[in-house]
């Protein structure tokens, strides 16, 4: 792990990679670019998870230039689940987001998700679902990656996360405290990390925001929908196995609320980045009440 600023950051963004070395130096010159444009301290860890490419140089490359960047490396390739995991466990940032190295998410949607936890979520995702449904919003996959994500989703819901339109988008923020709550039991290593996260999440109770995004579909995508979508409903009743069996009971306790400093106060250009957001259609839900 590369060394970390003793300034205590406002943001921590996560990136897991594996075998990026090809679209991550793009992803992390945008998201680089609008952290300082908009202003407050922030850290961007790059979690290699075990790649065999030249992924960790290009974060080095990056990093000698820019010291809020950080590289953990994983000796070995053991999934974005556990590439997440780590991350989230070094971040020290009071708002955690983790976003996929492909860019698909352009990190501008940042501040719908923050305007999220500023009307009082503990966590936001990303939701290309709920944008899919408004004309107002960008989102474009391949037919087949459409066609199998519904399915994909319709089966989720029915399994038990009925009120998650889209479980799987890689664009999520916590507010640290639950961050690091949700990732203390978390041991999904693979894809199902989400839905492992989201169904702690229902367990305990925490406000969620499901928050429409734009979206494009890059090239070069590692998920291979049959196979991996059949990986992770196995995981999820794993999961449910899990859970009956006791081993996602809180065992140390949060600070009072699980509450952090005022976003406002923290990211004051927030509120300037998307006017238009509050008027918006957001679907927040309490995790737990359905």
């Amino acid at each position: 792990m590369t060394p970390c600023p003793t300034q205590t950051p406002s943001l921590s963004v996560i990136i897991p990679a594996y075998n990026e070395a090809q679209r991550l130096p793009l992803c992390l010159k945008q998201v680089l670019a609008y952290l300082d444009e908009r202003g407050g301290t922030y850290e961007v860890l790059v979690v290699d998870d075990g790649s065999r490419d030249q992924t960790a140089q290009a974060v080095e490359s990056v990093a000698h230039r820019c010291p809020h960047v950080r590289l953990i490396r994983l000796t070995s390739n053991m999934g974005k689940g556990a590439a997440v995991r780590r991350g989230m466990q070094a971040a020290r940032g009071t708002y955690q987001l983790f976003v996929d190295a492909d860019g698909a998410t352009p990190i501008e949607e940042l501040a719908r998700l923050e305007s999220a936890l500023l009307a009082g979520a503990d966590l936001a995702i990303g939701s290309r679902a709920l944008a899919s449904q408004d004309p107002t919003f960008t989102v474009r996959a391949r037919w087949h990656r459409n066609l199998l994500g519904n399915l994909f989703n319709h089966i989720v819901q029915r399994l038990g996360l009925r009120d998650i339109a889209d479980t799987q988008c890689g664009f999520k923020l916590f507010r640290r405290s639950i961050a690091q709550d949700l990732f203390s039991v978390a041991c999904v290593d693979g894809y199902a990390f989400d839905l492992e996260l989201l169904y702690v999440a229902r367990q305990r109770g925490y406000r969620l925001a499901e928050v429409p995004i734009n979206w494009i579909d890059q090239p070069g995508s590692k998920v291979r929908p049959w196979r991996d979508g059949f990986v992770m409903l196995q995981e999820l009743q794993a999961i449910r196995k899990r859970d009956s069996q006791g081993l996602y009971i809180r065992r140390g306790r949060l600070a009072p609320n699980g509450i952090e400093p005022a976003l406002a106060s923290t990211n004051p250009l927030i509120s300037n980045r998307h006017p238009a957001d509050h008027s918006r259609r957001r679907k927040i839900t309490t995790l737990g009440s359905a």
